[in-house]
């Protein structure tokens, strides 16, 4: 059976951690990365073999940064959540937080029910280098297709769109969520619905999510603030579902370094987050579009003619 070393484990956990809020996809990386450096590299981290350890190493990982996305929006889930209980205690909706925590369990239904059902088909078929390098490259086409749609509707946007600065007192994170909390029902079920395309490996989680916010008329940085606070609940479900994976006796033996490379996943979230949020409050997607197309072309002539 192979093994996960820490090398392996730390050079992963530190591309899973930017990645995954990067929106240039972990899951791509995670199996392009290894396929590309080969030899025992490629045997280790495969998760379509069966019992892989690699795949019990990257949940630990995908746990690891939903912690981080809690560290550093603890203050908001803490008012967000607060805002749910008394709304289930009152039975009402009456304030743009409690709208908010509700528009988030809106927009978390439809990617976790789709999950459950179509993760591990999706993994088993999906989870090689050539079919990563198709959809990295497909998500590098969307991202230019958000960016140019945004660029040319900035004109037309209409009052709710993100524009409504802080009042008086107001941090802008609460300035942010008084706008998330303008959503239709739909809108939100549509942006958190659209995270179930990241099962397939290179479609970018923030990057889709990012994206199907914008088509809603959300300016950048609130789409980014939207998909981190989806991707959060998400995250931290999916890594609980699939705990039972790294209490098999079979992963024992490789719990030092996915630990080590988990530590690393969440230092590397916690900072990319806190870059992103402010990069997104003046640049736009266009960078990791290139990147993407760049990538996924590249990766996909290479495994084409080593398949």
């Amino acid at each position: 059976m192979s093994g996960l070393n820490y090398l392996e484990a730390c050079t992963i956990g530190l591309v899973q951690g930017v990645t995954e809020l990067f929106p240039i996809s972990s899951l791509g990386h995670s199996i392009i990365l290894p396929a590309f450096i080969g030899g025992s590299w490629k045997a280790d981290l495969d998760m379509t073999a069966k019992d892989s350890p690699y795949l019990a190493f990257l949940v630990l990982a995908h746990v690891a940064t939903a912690l981080a996305l809690v560290a550093f929006f603890w203050r908001d889930w803490v008012r967000i959540i607060r805002a749910l209980f008394t709304s289930v205690k009152d039975r009402s909706v009456e304030t743009a937080d409690q709208r908010l925590a509700w528009l988030l369990v809106v927009g978390t239904i439809p990617v976790g029910l789709i999950g459950i059902v179509a993760d591990k088909e999706l993994r088993t078929h999906l989870g090689k280098p050539i079919p990563a390098a198709i959809f990295l490259l497909i998500n590098g086409f969307v991202i230019f297709l958000a960016d140019s749609m945004l660029k040319s509707s900035s004109k037309g946007r209409h009052a709710d769109d993100g524009t409504t600065p802080a009042t008086h007192g107001e941090s802008t994170e609460i300035a942010a969520d008084r706008r998330l909390a303008r959503l239709g029902w739909k809108s939100a079920a549509g942006i958190g619905g659209a995270q179930a395309f990241a099962l397939l490996p290179g479609i970018s989680r923030s990057g889709i999510t990012m994206v199907a916010g914008l088509a809603r008329g959300l300016k950048t940085e609130d789409a980014a603030r939207f998909a981190f606070l989806l991707a959060t609940p998400v995250i931290l479900a999916a890594g609980v579902y699939k705990a039972p994976e790294l209490a098999k006796p079979a992963n024992h033996s490789i719990l030092g370094p996915a630990v080590a490379g988990s530590v690393l996943a969440g230092i590397a979230a916690y900072i990319s987050v806190r870059f992103l949020t402010k990069y997104f409050e003046n640049r736009d997607l266009k960078p990791f579009g290139v990147y993407c197309v760049i990538a996924g072309i590249v990766s996909l002539v290479w495994f084409s003619v080593h398949h």
